[in-house]
């Protein structure tokens, strides 16, 4: 991969710990994919609320059912993941994952034949099931690859695979599902009294099938991968202390991982919410077409993986949470500018977000799990089931936006997100004086 060079085994930061322990390499590059195709089905939701609004004539609530059904399989399945780990490890977990997603995926072309928008709810809801699992093993496998000291920079590298995997899946959403029609009143009019829109409507929908079969299978190939490789032993040695030693109640007394649900459900929110009405942000302000729209979206998730690369370098130098404050400081000055001067100007700053967000999921779960010892794996699944905040916020938005006639204004909804972002990110500065961040395992 890309950024490969960017991880010899003997780098260390400015702690003294390196960024991988000798030995491992192949095992996070192969994890490193996994993140790369989840990130896929992802950011393609956001192609499919503007896809489904057209070939199934929906408004803006009722597409936004399409990141509710997503974002409540991850909510529902997170927790029995974190279980079957606890007892089973990382590998069944991915496998898991692996399987659902590609059943999920290869489910599709019926659902596009059937022109039932419940059987696509019903396919990405598989969908999301499978990957609940592969974010509940991935993240936390990441980070307990390596030193504690690394651990945020090790995720937010593996994320990075995460960000190319969103650019992939909005650039096959515009090639592929984007037919780049659309028509005037008029001429649906002529259609309809031709009697052959509802043919339209249904070739608008088979576009949506075959990126999904494609993904499917990348899915699969990658499960027997995952089968046959190693994980290292003290990987599995954590495995094994997680299940005999680890007590979830004790979860309750970690203040600094509280908060951190709290914070994780409103970022994600925060991000979901933004991605999915950019296109329609671009529509009402500035009146590109869909295609165009996609092409920004486009451009903005590539902003998101630069962020990832560039955090990934500062924190080097610069503490994982003081660098997510200033990050989340920029993003709540943005959006009330979003919100305030809608248009290009507005737009810009909505797309410039996702520069400045791209720390945050792998920064908010690392700090989270500090300190929790054999509880880390129930603690990561509580914290993917935080992922329903993308499930709870872009319906939200879509209501606020039907009801105040402004999808800037909806943006509102976001900007609390990164409020609570910032205030955590402070939380954790404080932490981090009264602790140190050393390794707590021999590699």
């Amino acid at each position: 991969m890309a950024f490969a060079s960017q991880l010899p085994e003997s780098r260390q930061d400015n702690s003294g710990a390196p960024l991988l322990p000798a030995g491992v390499l192949r095992t996070f590059l192969l994890v490193a994919f996994v993140f790369l195709l989840w990130g896929i089905p992802n950011n393609l939701n956001d192609v499919l609320i503007r896809q489904f609004m057209k070939s199934f004539e929906l408004n803006r609530f009722q597409a936004g059912l399409v990141q509710f059904a997503f974002y409540l399989g991850y909510f529902l399945l997170a927790l029995p993941a974190g279980m079957l780990m606890r007892r089973k490890g990382y590998k069944a977990g991915f496998l898991t994952g692996l399987c659902l997603f590609a059943a999920g995926c290869l489910s599709f072309p019926f659902a596009a034949n059937s022109g039932q928008y419940s059987y696509f709810l019903a396919a990405l809801f598989v969908i999301a099931m499978g990957l609940s699992f592969l974010e509940t093993a991935a993240n936390p496998f990441m980070v307990q690859l390596g030193p504690t000291a690394t651990s945020e920079r090790r995720l937010n590298i593996a994320q990075t695979c995460n960000s190319l995997g969103s650019i992939l899946g909005v650039v096959a959403g515009n090639l592929f599902i984007f037919s780049g029609v659309e028509l005037t009143p008029q001429q649906r009019a002529a259609m309809q009294a031709a009697g052959t829109y509802a043919e339209y409507l249904h070739k608008e929908t088979l576009r949506i099938a075959a990126p999904y079969v494609v993904l499917g299978i990348f899915a699969l190939v990658w499960a027997v991968l995952i089968a046959i490789n190693k994980f290292p032993a003290f990987i599995t040695q954590r495995e094994h202390t997680a299940e005999v030693a680890g007590k979830p109640s004790e979860l309750l007394r970690e203040k600094h991982f509280l908060f951190s649900l709290l914070a994780q459900f409103m970022y994600v929110g925060a991000q979901v919410g933004s991605w999915s009405y950019v296109i329609q942000y671009a529509h009402d302000y500035v009146h590109a077409a869909e295609r165009t729209a996609g092409w920004m979206l486009t451009g903005t998730l590539i902003a998101f993986a630069l962020g990832r690369v560039l955090s990934s370098y500062l924190m080097r130098s610069i503490l994982p949470s003081r660098l997510m404050a200033i990050y989340a400081g920029c993003n709540i000055a943005l959006l009330i500018t979003a919100i305030f001067v809608p248009g290009w100007a507005g737009l810009a700053a909505v797309l410039a977000t996702s520069f400045f967000m791209s720390l945050m999921f792998p920064t908010i779960f690392s700090l989270g799990l500090k300190d929790l010892g054999p509880n880390t794996n129930v603690a990561a699944s509580l914290l993917v089931m935080m992922i329903v905040g993308g499930a709870v916020m872009p319906p939200i938005m879509g209501l606020l936006a039907e009801h105040l006639h402004s999808t800037a204004l909806s943006y509102l909804v976001p900007l609390a997100g990164y409020v609570v972002v910032l205030a955590f990110a402070l939380f954790m500065t404080r932490y981090h004086r009264h602790r140190e961040a050393l390794s707590t395992f021999e590699v």
